[in-house]
């Protein structure tokens, strides 16, 4: 099993990246929580976390109430 990251702009467009990959789902959320800054500032709104090919969750980078 292997974790990864998919992004979306503000019209769910898919971002460039994500193609990194973690040995599990933990990895994968440490990571985004150490790097969201840096995505968000470079247009991703929507960080996709998926294993393998199945889509775990969904979750949004604006700040509450953007």
């Amino acid at each position: 099993m292997a974790w990864s990251w998919r992004y979306e702009g503000a019209n769910g467009q898919k971002q460039a990246g994500g193609s990194e990959s973690f040995p599990s789902q933990a990895d994968a959320e440490s990571w985004l929580g150490q790097s969201w800054r840096e995505l968000a500032s470079n247009g991703v709104v929507t960080a996709v976390l998926v294993e393998d090919d199945r889509v775990e969750y969904r979750m949004s980078l604006l700040p509450a109430g953007d």
